[in-house]
């Protein structure tokens, strides 16, 4: 769903960029290593409508903290930001795992925003037709 609303998004000419939240953290540690971290928060905090998709899968270090909290610092009230999570909003707190950081991170994220709590099943558990046939299989199987 967030993907569609990017899409949306990119059609009536907004500049869109996803990430997943665990490969953002990767390159943000590493840029700030090899110099380019002040380019790469440019760019994530730049860009109209920001896609943060898998937050929520381990809890955040110290340095992950901070590199959330400056991110959505700087889009708030300025950028839309999307945020795709396995995990309800009651237990970012906890994830995020300080509490005066997650107090003001989530102070600028929930106060705003739209949610939109999904139910049922996942789409990838529906059943998909086999690539192979029964016949095909067992056949492919025999020595």
């Amino acid at each position: 769903m967030a993907c569609a609303f990017g899409r949306q998004a990119a059609r009536l000419d907004h500049s869109v960029l996803y990430v997943r939240v665990p490969r953002m953290f990767e390159d943000l540690a590493l840029a700030r290593l090899d110099g380019r971290f002040p380019r790469l928060i440019e760019k994530l905090t730049r860009v109209h409508l920001l896609i943060l998709d898998d937050f929520g899968s381990h809890s955040l270090s110290d340095q992950q903290r901070f590199h959330l909290f400056e991110i959505v610092e700087e889009r708030y009230r300025r950028r839309s930001t999307i945020i795709a999570a396995q995990t309800t909003v009651d237990k970012w707190h906890d994830l995020i795992n300080d509490p005066t950081v997650a107090d003001a991170i989530l102070d600028r994220i929930v106060h705003d925003a739209h949610r939109i709590a999904l139910q049922g099943d996942s789409l990838r558990k529906q059943k998909t037709t086999p690539l192979l046939t029964g016949a095909e299989n067992t056949e492919i199987n025999q020595p």
